[in-house]
């Protein structure tokens, strides 16, 4: 990063599906992260949209409050305040947008507008995120509920979209999946939890055949499905005995698939540097075997501390500051976009 020359106060707003965060960062480092969780959505298997963004509207003075009060900063200190703008679910976004806009009006500081995936990757950057800042460039590999994307990263805000999901994330096949074994929302954590205790290969799952270095993952989720009704017809407490087993085997699949594109990322592009983000990034398997990959083939990996990989406020504040030393901000013309290309 470049050298400040005078304290810079980042307000971060994030609302784009169903944690409202708030965060302040003081130059490069995080003084303030907080994420309120709307607990709402666990009886219904998933987000509910209209839910989430009245939960939003609940959540977010009380969570931006709490923000500054942790920081030990006025609305006055402020330097500038960062939303995400997308992508994401329009009307979570309307809440976190109209409330930085307000903030922006009233305290007379740039409005910046962050895009959700880029925030992701640029969370290691963060002072205290993953140790030392990795160089440009590099590969970025984004895993989330609503996201899966290779990117290569030449700048802090030169992305090229190298290869994604053709349909579900990796983090809706981790919850759907979930769902069919019958564990609670959010499934993901769940499994990972599981998996740790199971043999990843008790039971085999194709690994789809995909051009280029795009994914996909809506086949991996109907042959757990066919394979659980089959077993299930044989002895109808297979999941409960074997439980572990299928949550490792699942998992180990998944991770094959993301891992394989990024053996052909690396291959394609000969950039050995790779950068980890996204909420899924959290998994215990994939940080595992991102390690030991890097370790066997000399690659430099970089995955963010546990409290920046989910949606959080401090992935956004690190994202404005860099635009706000850049000059770049928006104005109040600035709308919400659910869909967002990179």
């Amino acid at each position: 990063m470049n050298k400040i020359k005078k304290d810079i106060l980042i307000l971060g707003i994030e609302s784009s599906c169903d944690e409202t965060a708030a965060a302040v960062l003081h130059n490069g480092r995080i003084v303030a992260n907080i994420i309120s969780n709307q607990e709402v959505h666990r009886q219904y298997g998933g987000v509910v949209p209209e839910l989430a963004s009245r939960a939003h509207q609940q959540n977010i003075v009380p969570t931006v409050d709490a923000a500054l009060r942790k920081a030990k900063v006025s609305p006055q200190q402020l330097s500038a305040v960062g939303v995400t703008a997308g992508p994401g679910l329009q009307g979570a976004l309307l809440v976190g947008l109209s409330f930085a806009k307000s903030m922006s009006m009233a305290l007379g500081i740039p409005l910046i507008g962050v895009h959700h995936m880029q925030a992701h990757i640029l969370a290691n950057f963060i002072e205290d995120a993953s140790g030392q800042a990795p160089q440009f460039p590099f590969l970025a590999l984004t895993v989330s509920g609503g996201h899966t994307q290779l990117v290569l990263v030449r700048d802090y805000f030169e992305m090229e979209l190298l290869g994604q999901t053709l349909d579900d994330a990796v983090g809706e096949a981790f919850d759907k999946t979930a769902q069919i074994l019958g564990l609670p929302y959010p499934g993901g954590p769940e499994i990972d939890r599981l998996a740790q205790q199971g043999n990843p290969h008790a039971f085999r799952f194709p690994i789809p055949k995909v051009e280029g270095l795009d994914f996909s993952f809506s086949g991996l989720k109907t042959s757990v499905l066919y394979f659980l009704r089959k077993k299930q017809n044989e002895d109808p407490e297979f999941i409960r005995k074997h439980l572990v087993d299928i949550a490792a085997s699942v998992q180990y699949t998944i991770i094959e698939i993301l891992t394989g594109k990024i053996q052909k990322a690396v291959s394609q592009t000969g950039i050995k540097r790779l950068v980890l983000g996204g909420g899924v990034s959290a998994n215990r398997g994939l940080r595992s075997r991102l390690a030991q990959l890097a370790t066997s083939k000399g690659w430099e990996l970089h995955v963010p501390r546990f409290e920046y990989t989910g949606d959080n406020a401090a992935m956004i504040a690190i994202t404005a500051y860099l635009k706000y030393q850049k000059g770049i901000f928006d104005d109040l013309r600035l709308v919400p976009k659910a869909r967002w290309q990179l």
